[in-house]
């Protein structure tokens, strides 16, 4: 039976910055003495990782996988602290190691994703504290996407030629139709440039939609609007912000006469889900 507790595990991951697996390893093989554990942690080059804890990570890169018959997807985000290390070799491995992993291991969520087992005795948890180490930054994995189901698509997007992407957005087709390769690049472009929030006017919080509300009725009264005509004007903004924020509202980016519904209707296709990571944001 290991001799240390819970909150020995957690100690010394506040301490070292180590993940969870090193630390449980650490103090079975220090036979549960913090102090001696945090010392084989230094000796397995883990301790750096510490006082990189509370740098800012605003630089990384995203990268998707797409399965041949294009009915499942993923999208992961990797960050560190330079854009050097992000257009690197190594980043750019542990990025496309991670991703193939979490494609052949569908996890259900980030927690069940860094716990689990990416290299024979070696959580992604910690295949990401070694990278922390080897490459010399903090390197944070805290957020993926995967859709299966549909039809899926992605579409990776350079902010800067020289830097690898660091805008990336999968979507997922209920409904294809014949231009469903066509249609799901045209959409994940679309969200790619104009950033939608929610999918559809359903999936907006109602409280955010009575916010938006009060906000644009206040507004009015205090641009002094007639009486009459404030639920007019209200609905016209609320209806504002749907267009800014709502992918079906959108005015479809390749043309801004139709709305990203008009042109999905047109071409016979559905958009289930999707995601947008932008590198930082």
């Amino acid at each position: 039976m290991a001799n240390y507790t819970a909150a020995d595990v957690k100690k010394l991951r506040e301490l070292t910055g180590a993940g969870m697996m090193d630390c449980k390893k650490a103090l079975d093989e220090a036979e549960g003495n913090v102090d001696k554990a945090v010392e084989i942690l230094r000796v397995k080059g883990q301790k750096g990782v510490a006082k990189r804890e509370s740098r800012t990570t605003e630089n990384g890169a995203v990268t998707s996988l797409i399965s041949d018959d294009a009915t499942s997807g993923v999208l992961v985000e990797l960050k560190c602290e330079t854009d050097f290390v992000a257009k690197g070799e190594k980043f750019q491995a542990a990025l496309a190691t991670i991703a193939q992993h979490v494609s052949a291991t569908a996890p259900a969520d980030l927690e069940t994703l860094l716990a689990s087992e990416i290299e024979p005795g070696k959580s992604v948890q910690a295949y990401v504290d070694e990278a922390n180490a080897t490459l010399g930054e903090k390197i944070v994995l805290d957020r993926f996407a995967r859709f299966t189901g549909g039809y899926v698509g992605s579409y990776l997007h350079r902010t800067n030629p020289d830097l690898p992407p660091q805008v990336g957005v999968l979507v997922e087709l209920a409904e294809a139709g014949d231009q469903a390769a066509q249609v799901v690049k045209d959409v994940a472009q679309h969200i790619a440039a104009f950033g939608p929030r929610y999918l559809s006017r359903e999936d907006v919080p109602a409280e955010l939609v009575d916010s938006e509300r009060r906000v644009a009725e206040a507004t009015a009264r205090e641009e002094g609007k007639p009486e009459a005509a404030l639920a007019r004007i209200v609905e016209g903004r609320v209806n504002g912000f749907y267009k800014e924020n709502v992918l079906l509202d959108q005015a479809f980016a390749k043309d801004n006469k139709k709305t990203v519904q008009k042109v999905l209707t047109e071409a016979g296709a559905t958009v289930k889900n999707f995601a947008r990571f932008r590198v930082g944001a």
